[in-house]
């Protein structure tokens, strides 16, 4: 039996990969990832095999990966971000574990990589300096009613809220649903940011309002940033105040 490892790669560019990740990939014989994501790792692949397939083969995919560990080859699953937010961790994890005890392939874990978020918060400002929730707006794993509640909750909570998988081609009503609930509890001037393939070569992104941001060109690549009653805009950025006004000037570090 050889390891098998969950990494999360970044949000696109090497340069976000950790050195962990990156180490993690270098010495594996067998890397296994969508191919979109297995692209952005190309020049860290030669001699290896590569287990790549499209959407929706997640399961395939990751049951050829632990094949691959128990078979004595070291393995590694590849997840953008992080591996264990919305990627792949969980479902790796679930396949080692039902397999009988003597024929596991050694868990390895997950090495955490930089979110879509967080790289999305980096290129908009300081958005999320106060409490958010993380919600899916893809409801291919996920009841459409059971996502609005949790929209929401976050609106009623006064959660800066961040969107992944916001808007595909034939998913394009969600997100003006979310819209809709989030104006019950938000202004319509809230200040809201989009970011699009954030690190790689296509990186784009807007600050919007809640008012007007579903206009916006929203995709599967991008992540959406809604802000709490307090948050603006100044200078082209995005803040989120955390409350820090009334410690200015008294030498207070927390």
């Amino acid at each position: 039996m050889a390891k098998i490892t969950v990494i999360g790669l970044g949000p696109g560019s090497l340069l976000d990969m950790t050195p962990r990740a990156r180490q993690a990939v270098e010495e594996a014989q067998v890397v296994a990832g969508y191919n979109t994501y297995v692209k952005l790792i190309t020049e860290l692949l030669e001699g290896k095999q590569v287990i790549g397939t499209g959407m929706m083969q997640e399961i395939d995919r990751c049951r050829m990966a632990v094949d691959a560990a128990a078979s004595g080859q070291e393995t590694v699953v590849i997840s953008s971000g992080d591996a264990g937010v919305y990627g792949m961790a969980g479902l790796v994890l679930e396949l080692v574990l039902e397999r009988p005890a003597a024929e596991r392939p050694v868990w390895g874990g997950v090495v955490a990589g930089v979110s879509a978020v967080n790289a999305a918060a980096s290129l908009l400002g300081a958005p999320l300096m106060h409490d958010f929730a993380v919600i899916s707006l893809s409801n291919l794993l996920t009841p459409w009613e059971l996502i609005k509640k949790r929209v929401q909750m976050a609106a009623e909570g006064d959660f800066v809220t961040a969107l992944y998988n916001p808007k595909s081609k034939k998913r394009t009503q969600n997100i003006e649903e979310v819209r809709e609930i989030m104006l019950r509890y938000r202004s319509p001037s809230t200040p809201v940011g989009i970011v699009t393939s954030a690190s790689r070569e296509q990186q784009a992104k807007v600050i919007s309002t809640l008012a007007d941001f579903t206009g916006e060109d929203i995709n599967m690549f991008s992540l959406v940033i809604i802000g709490n009653s307090q948050t603006y805009t100044k200078e082209g950025w995005m803040l989120t105040p955390r409350g820090y006004d009334a410690k200015r000037g008294k030498g207070a570090d927390t």
